[in-house]
Formats: structure tokens, sequence, C-alpha cells
């Protein structure tokens, strides 16, 4: 592995022709060094957090398995129309001052359009022009035209998941394909946009799954890719789902960086499987992480995260 490690960061990048099968055989700790030595010198020590709030909430027509929002499951959660600007411009600022370095608006649906896309754009509008945080978004499949307002607006990356691999997809969703994910990627980045996009584990895919997903995402050239471990949530078709153990997720985010050297690796959901945090994790590759409540589940605490990840030596300035 540190071998690999060594040929990685000198140019060597794997691809779907080659056999990753020695990736889950490798001793854990020496793959995990190898892809925390790729991530040191090829995206050196900053780390990115980014912070979501939820700007619209449940009654989402899309049937994801995983999701409390969806329609068409029976989970509790709050739902309300999206959020007036003035709201979500007063948690931005209070987000930049905790030094968090990204901030998006999340929406519930399909996609976002008539009163509340202008409300969204409003709010990346008055956000842009009293704060100095980079903004993302994260609002379901949109136009050519509709990913112009928001770069225009002031965004600059849009969200949109993958979520697992394309064999494995409509095992996951059948209200949309894994083939209007890849189009609605490529229409952002056409109009000049970066893009976020990972996936969740544990949601019963297999590892061939997982590998397939960060092969994809690497050639869809993401730079930032949140991993997410499922929480099982009541009311969900997923909610009796075992969790997977504390080193498959380490050893999935260390095979992500090995096939990403240069991208954010953001863990997202299921920090919280871990007692501490997640200190491991940013010792297996991971450089980036979604701090504060997530959209459902309760995440970390944005001074507790920063406190950790400076003591293991990232560099949090904004």
């Amino acid at each position: 592995m540190k071998k690999l490690a060594d040929e990685i960061i000198a140019g060597r990048r794997l691809n779907r022709n080659d056999n990753l099968d020695f990736l889950l055989t490798a001793d854990l700790k020496e793959l995990c060094e190898g892809s925390d030595k790729i991530r040191k010198e090829l995206c050196g020590d900053k780390v990115d957090l980014c912070t979501i709030i939820n700007g619209r909430s449940g009654r989402c027509s899309e049937n994801c398995k995983f999701c409390a929002q969806s329609t068409h499951h029976k989970a509790e959660v709050k739902e309300y129309n999206f959020l007036d600007p003035e709201i979500i411009l007063e948690d931005c600022k209070k987000n930049e001052k905790n030094g968090v370095h990204r901030y998006s608006i999340v929406t519930a649906g399909r996609a976002l359009t008539g009163e509340d896309f202008q409300k969204a754009v409003q709010s990346y509008e008055m956000m842009n022009k009293e704060c100095s945080i980079n903004l993302c978004a994260s609002h379901g499949f949109l136009t050519e035209e509709e990913f112009m307002k928001l770069k225009e607006a002031g965004v600059s990356m849009y969200h949109a998941n993958i979520e697992t691999s394309k064999n494995n997809f409509h095992n996951i969703c059948t209200t949309h394909s894994y083939e209007d994910k890849i189009k609605e990627i490529k229409l952002a980045q056409k109009v000049g946009l970066k893009v976020c996009s990972g996936g969740i584990i544990g949601m019963g895919e297999t590892w061939k799954d997982r590998i397939d997903m960060a092969i994809s995402l690497s050639e869809l050239n993401v730079i930032s890719i949140p991993i997410n471990v499922l929480m099982p949530i009541k009311g969900t078709p997923f909610e009796n789902l075992e969790r997977i153990p504390e080193e498959d997720i380490l050893r999935t985010i260390a095979i992500f960086r090995y096939i990403n050297p240069t991208a954010y690796i953001r863990m997202a959901a299921g920090r919280t499987y871990f007692t501490d945090g997640g200190t491991k994790i940013f010792r297996s590759g991971a450089n980036a992480t979604i701090t504060g409540d997530m959209l459902t589940t309760v995440g970390n605490n944005t001074f507790q995260d920063k406190i950790m990840l400076t003591n293991l030596g990232f560099d949090i300035k904004r």
C-alpha cells in the first residue's frame, strides 16, 4: 500500500480497468496510513467545513428508501415551506462567524421551482452580498437556465449525490434514475459550477458497488465527495438495517482517497458512530466534513470539530 500511495502521489490514477480487489483485503492500518499520506501530499492540511440548512422540509415526491422526507414512507419529520430568506441569512452569518467555510441551502423535493426557487435565489443574493462564505446549493433537478441563475446569485458549488453504484441505484430509488443524476451533474458543470457528489454506505450495497461509485465520481471529475453512513430512520424501508462496522467505514474512506486523490473526501452523516467524533476518519484520508446539525439526524458541534481537527494538525482557517 505504501508503494501504491507513492505511485499515486507521483501521478498514477486508478481506473475502471484496474483490478482493485486488493483494496478489500489490504491491511486496514496500512491502507489508512497510505490514504492519509496521499491526502497530506496532494491536498495539504487544509480542512473544509460546511454547514447545511434544511430550506424546505418534507413532502418529497421521490421514493429514496433512506430518506425520512419522502411521502412514500411513514417517518416522522417536520414539514414546512421554503424558509424566509432573512432566517437563512441570519443562520449563514452565524456559521460564518463560527469559522465554517461553506454554507448550503438544501431542499426536499424533486426540484425547486416557482416562488420557492425565487426565494432561494434571493437568499443566495443576500448572503453573497453580506457574507464572504462560499455558497453551495442542493435543490434537485434544475434546468440549465436555473443553474445559471444560481451561479449569478453567488453559488459556486452544486450538490447532487449519485448515492450508490449505477447497478445498485434501482434498489435505492425508482422515481428517478442514475442517469438523471449524471445528467444533472454534467449540466451544473456545464455552466461553470463545481460539483459536490457522493453517496451513502450501509444500504445493503456490496464492496463492488462502493468501488464503482468511487470510480464514477472520479470519471465525473467531482471535487467534493460526501460519504454518508446510513442512519436507519424509523418509518423508512431501511429502518431495520444493521449498522455497518467502524472498520468498513474507515476502509471505504481510504478507498475513496486512493481513487480520488485530490478531491475533498467529506465525511457527512455517520460520525456519531465513532465515540470521539471521528478522529480515525481524518487519519484515513478524509479532509472535509459537514459540521453542525444534519437534515434529519444530529451532527457534530462545530466548536468540538474545530478543536478535534486542530489537534490533528489540520488548518481550519477560512
